[in-house]
């Protein structure tokens, strides 16, 4: 029986944990290019603030393709629908070069939606619709998306208005049947890197220390000269929130440092929280120790393709 190899390798982690660096170091190897897996690098002029770290993708002076990064001008929206559907232009581009694709990120939405298998729909909103919903109670809109179980088993029903939003994507489901709205499955070799926690506390706060020094005040400076709205830099959450309240005289620095020192390490347990989720989902993720040297650990990442190597044939 012949088994599929696998078609992308996925590095994925917490944040500060090496990512770029190590997914980089593969694609050296495997003729391979990196597709991004990050929900803020898109957006064009915000750098040091998401971590582009463009200088790790060269290798031995060799430059690694990378893609989904500078896509989208800061201030504008993007979401998870728009990826996936970048996403998979990219990938069945990569493919058809018989380059290799290695998605790597910490972006744990965009992640799991191009390897669960299945396919988001960007359904309008509508406010007729929607109006004629919130005449129903919770009950009777839970039976409208009983109709439809593959919705109804990944909807919040809890929050009423998540339940409307997903009853009129149901019903758009319901008119538009005849379009496929699958999503190809992906057989992805998931690596995470791990620290322990101390370390991974250090890490945090060690590069959040280097990107202040690095500029990161004056590019969110320079951002809001461009006029990107002040509300849509606190939006993007983290360090834009935190340092443009600091700009706007709203808080001092010594507040900015810590509140976002903080913010930082509780986005890194719900990284955390995330990837343990898409373990109980049913995905394979191996764990990496992050102090190896990058040495081993792309030693360690060929051995595993190697052993699913000798289970292809049977």
């Amino acid at each position: 029986m012949q088994k599929a190899k696998y078609d992308i390798i996925t590095i994925l982690g917490a944040t500060a944990g090496g990512k770029t660096s190590l997914a980089a170091n593969i694609a050296y190897k495997l003729n391979g290019e990196i597709i991004s897996a990050d929900s803020r690098q898109v957006y064009k002029g915000m750098d040091i603030g998401t971590g582009k770290d463009i200088e790790d993708y060269t290798i031995n002076n060799v430059e690694i393709p990378y893609h989904l990064i500078d896509i989208v001008n800061a201030g504008e929206k993007y979401n998870v629908f728009e990826y996936q559907k970048d996403f998979l232009k990219i990938y069945e581009n990569i493919k058809e070069r018989n380059n290799f694709p290695i998605l790597s990120g910490g972006t744990g939405m965009y992640i799991d939606a191009v390897l669960k298998g299945y396919k988001l729909i960007n359904v309008p909103h509508s406010e007729e619709l929607k109006f004629e919903l919130e005449k129903k109670d919770d009950d009777e809109l839970i039976s409208i998306l009983k109709k439809n179980n593959e919705l109804h088993n990944r909807s919040d029903t809890s929050n009423r208005k998540r339940l409307i939003r997903a009853v009129e994507i149901a019903l758009f489901y319901e008119k538009k049947k005849s379009i496929d709205f699958s999503f190809p499955k992906i057989n992805s070799l998931n690596i995470q890197i791990v620290f322990d926690r101390d370390s991974r506390r250090r890490r945090i706060s060690q590069r959040l220390k280097e990107r202040l020094q690095d500029g990161m005040i004056e590019e969110i400076e320079d951002l809001i000269k461009k006029d990107v709205p002040t509300e849509t830099l606190k939006y993007y959450g983290l360090e834009y929130k935190f340092i443009t309240e600091y700009i706007l005289n709203e808080i001092t620095y010594n507040e900015m440092f810590s509140r976002l020192e903080i913010a930082i390490h509780q986005f890194s347990k719900r990284q955390m929280t995330w990837f343990r989720k898409m373990e109980k989902d049913g995905h394979k993720i191996y764990k990496l120790d992050g102090s190896l040297t990058m040495e081993n650990k792309v030693a360690k990442i060929f051995k595993l393709l190697e052993n699913y190597k000798s289970t292809e044939t049977k």
